[in-house]
């Protein structure tokens, strides 16, 4: 029985709710067709836009700060895998090895310690003052809707009054209704007038403790990090001198038409004629015509440049329209016979380094208006549903945004290749994500 009773109270709640819902729809219907006068408080509608407007201004700022250090540890990565790199090159009988080792560590920590305090003094000071939104948001929805019920109670006992055939145990009970609704709304409706003109002015301290707090850990981390910079540079320094009186002489290549010098080159004769040295002429002799010949073509000596005959023939072995292009040259100086022509072989067209057929083929299996392909670098855990959840190594193709306008700095649209593949549907798979988390491929 008593269970009887519990499903006996839940339905009439349930029945109690639907016919609120239906009164308060009717009273808007009247409402908007001019039948009903609406109860109006111009200077709480304009605390609530303030409310709205300030809550669209924190979720932008909360937003833009995520980006902000997501960017600082992406940074961080970058720069641990840069000095890393210092300590493999740096060799261990060089001097300052210890110190370098130092300063690589101490630059990891510097990173690591900046982002923690940006966490711990402005997103989570941004989550706390964006934490008291929503239930405002709620009670100012109740609060409209408890409007509405004390305008319908209100209408409704005036018209019991104004009817011909008076009832007066509806009129009593109406105006009970009445005196009901009123005092639930004007509760809700004082509490509210006196928080969202508190919470509106309270934006002003929120932003300048937040900005403040930010300024202050950049100028301190710059400075901690200037000061390893410049030990860094004093280490490298001192390297510099110790080695800087060694020779590290360049030998030359095989087919180098001129050998390497580790001084200065002499200068031109006076009269005009070209430089020649032991060097270039064993260049000279090594790479005869007889020897470097193509079919179909000859090389040219001229007695003015001998190296550049030696590299039209060295490149006339391996192409034959850079040997005629290179004799034709060689012929115009010289003065010397015209050469036989040369056979041009032709190829497939080619955009970016691939053949054009297969690149059109391949976009033509990609979304609408793809742009192109990047992978990314690190992982990025989606903060919002409109957002793409990235691990590293994923590759994402880009997409143009529908509304142009709606694209933020930093931010792209794209689809990941793998949910394209799998789906072919745009609008289950698309979403933005940071740039600055990717590198372009393709």
């Amino acid at each position: 029985m008593a269970e009887l009773g519990s499903k006996g109270v839940t339905a009439g709640k349930i029945a109690s709710n639907v016919q609120k819902k239906l009164t308060r729809a009717q009273e808007k219907v009247l409402q908007k067709l001019g039948k009903a006068d609406e109860t109006k408080d111009e200077q709480f509608e304009q605390c609530v836009q303030n409310f709205n407007k300030q809550l669209s201004e924190g979720t932008r700022l909360q937003k833009d700060l995520r980006t902000y250090l997501a960017s600082v540890k992406a940074m961080h990565e970058a720069s641990k895998k840069l000095t890393e790199c210092l300590q493999e090159v740096y060799e261990p009988d060089w001097p300052g090895r210890d110190d370098t080792n130092k300063i690589v560590e101490n630059n990891d920590l510097l990173w690591t310690d900046f982002h923690q305090k940006l966490v711990d003094q402005a997103l989570l000071t941004m989550d706390t003052y964006l934490g008291q939104f929503p239930d405002i948001k709620s009670r100012i929805a109740k609060r409209g809707r408890k409007l509405v019920d004390y305008d319908s109670a209100r209408h409704h006992f005036e018209a019991l009054q104004t009817a011909k055939k008076k009832d007066e145990t509806k009129i009593a009970k109406a105006e009970e209704e009445l005196v009901k609704a009123q005092k639930v709304f004007e509760e809700m409706n004082v509490d509210l007038q006196e928080e969202l003109p508190s919470l509106w002015n309270s934006r002003v301290g929120f932003y300048v403790n937040t900005f403040q707090s930010i300024a202050g850990l950049e100028e301190n981390f710059h400075k901690e990090m200037s000061k390893l910079n410049q030990n860094l540079h004093d280490v490298l320094l001192g390297l510099d001198k110790q080695y800087s009186g060694n020779a590290f002489p360049v030998k030359a290549q095989p087919s180098d038409s001129t050998p390497a010098k580790a001084n200065k080159s002499p200068s031109p004769p006076p009269d005009g004629s070209p430089i020649t040295s032991p060097e270039t002429k064993t260049v000279n002799h090594e790479l005869e015509p007889s020897t470097l010949e193509a079919p179909g073509a000859s090389i040219p000596k001229s007695p003015s440049q001998p190296a550049e005959a030696a590299r039209a023939g060295a490149e006339a072995a391996g192409s034959e329209a850079a040997a005629g292009a290179e004799a034709s040259k060689a012929e115009a100086d010289s003065g010397s016979s015209s050469l036989p022509a040369v056979v041009v072989e032709t190829f497939p067209a080619t955009v970016n380094g691939t053949v054009e057929g297969a690149a059109s083929s391949e976009r033509a299996d990609m979304p609408p208006g793809f742009l192109f392909k990047v992978q990314a670098m690190h992982d990025y855990t989606a903060t919002d549903t409109d957002e793409l959840q990235l691990k590293a190594g994923d590759v994402v193709l880009v997409i143009p945004f529908e509304n142009p306008e709606e694209q933020d700095e930093g931010w792209l649209m794209g689809v990941k290749e793998s949910d394209w593949i799998q789906h072919k549907e745009l609008d289950q798979c698309r979403g933005v994500f940071p740039e600055n988390f990717t590198e372009r491929v393709q």
